[in-house]
């Protein structure tokens, strides 16, 4: 056991899912943590995330399970669907996913995942408005260096500020992201809004050539999550949305079953995602900067696995930083590098596979799929089950 004197200073770069995470994970350790955050509140962008036993097993370690329960949906089921309505596959989830993975599997909003975590860490770890501009090595520390023209210096700085990361650069030098091929209309519906839904309480892929629309239930089950998928050949804008006509997303599921119709018309306001991730990095630490999330292994959402892959990081480096001194930082940050390069490389990779699969025009490669699915327990049992306190090592890619 290290006495506090020999304890590491933690500065981390991002208030996100991640960021939180592994403060709340430092803290419980006894480790000196700050947070800082561009944002001046917290509010939390975005709609629902879904969280899967290989995270929700180590938020529950943390002591977070019973807060997590309340604010959160467990799917009845994994449903695919063709894009008329006929089922593919099901697979029971519930109580049978917690007793396969030990842990539940939940959609929750990302606003109430953040609620919980900010309640778990406390005000007085997070810094707001604090925006990072650039980080920078010193002799036995790092300097985090902000907008205002204040600095800040720690034994490890870690960049959990997401794909468009500033910290980023210091480990990795500028990185193009990559744009999928992809974009996705997002929203949140009402259940009563949808009059043709043939379930609203499981997980439900629907297939089609050239698009899917995901979609599971949060906030006690009255509202519906919903991720439309449309191939595009390219993506020209600046920025990564822009905000469109209700009418392209209902064009884009033409002929489809009423009930995805009805989903993609029933929000008022439309917005289109360009999904982009980055190729894998070679490294996620340089000297006493290290990144985890987003800011590592930006990757797309078709396995639903982005916020998972950042708490798994986040425990996996705050397990390693809390036995370090400030003279062990290099060996600690070697290990986590070598411990989560290959698994969010392979998450990433089958990320991006996903799409393709559920995209296949009609015939017999999506026959074959099809047939496929049935296994799909088995065939995604090594995302979920997945331990990173007890089995931190990842198959080959």
């Amino acid at each position: 056991m290290l006495d506090r004197s020999d304890r590491l200073d933690v500065a981390v770069v991002g208030a996100g899912v991640g960021g939180l995470t592994l403060a709340i994970a430092l803290r419980r350790r006894g480790v000196s943590v700050t947070v800082y955050e561009q944002a001046r509140d917290h509010r939390e962008i975005g709609a629902g995330v879904a969280l899967s036993a290989n995270a929700t097993r180590l938020l529950g370690r943390l002591g977070l399970g019973d807060e997590l329960d309340a604010v959160s949906v467990q799917p009845s089921a994994l449903v695919f669907r063709r894009r008329d309505g006929e089922v593919i596959a099901a697979h029971p989830m519930g109580a049978r996913y917690r007793d396969a993975f030990g842990a539940p599997f939940y959609g929750v909003h990302r606003s109430a995942l953040q609620r919980v975590l900010v309640a778990a860490l406390g005000d007085d770890a997070v810094r707001l408005g604090r925006r990072c501009v650039g980080v920078a090595a010193e002799p036995e520390a790092a300097r985090i260096d902000f907008a205002d023209g204040e600095s800040v210096r720690a034994d490890v700085v870690v960049g959990a500020d997401g794909v468009h990361s500033a910290v980023r650069r210091h480990v990795a030098g500028d990185r193009e992201p990559v744009f999928s091929g992809t974009v996705g209309y997002r929203g949140l519906v009402a259940v009563e809004h949808l009059p043709s839904l043939p379930d609203a309480t499981p997980l439900q892929f629907w297939a089609g050539p050239r698009r899917h629309l995901l979609h599971y239930s949060i906030q006690g089950g009255a509202v519906i999550n919903f991720l439309a998928v449309v191939r595009q050949h390219e993506w020209t804008r600046p920025g990564w949305v822009e905000s469109c006509a209700v009418a392209d997303a209902v064009a884009a599921f033409a002929g489809w079953h009423p009930a995805a119709i009805e989903m993609v018309s029933a929000v008022d306001e439309m917005s289109r995602w360009a999904l982009h991730d980055h190729a894998p990095l070679r490294r996620f630490s340089a000297g006493r900067v290290v990144l985890v999330g987003d800011a590592a292994h930006a990757m797309l959402p078709h396995q639903g696995q982005g916020a998972n892959q950042t708490i798994e990081d986040a425990i996996a480096l705050a397990d390693l930083l809390a036995e370090a001194r400030p003279a062990d930082v290099a060996a600690a940050l070697a290990r986590y590098d070598a411990v989560r390069r290959p698994r969010t490389r392979r998450v990433q990779r089958w990320s991006r596979l996903a799409a393709d699969w559920l995209h296949l025009p009609d015939g017999p490669a999506a026959e074959r799929r099809d047939a496929r699915l049935k296994e799909a327990p088995a065939d995604l049992a090594w995302i979920h089950d997945h331990d990173v306190q007890r089995t931190p090592s990842a198959a080959p890619a």
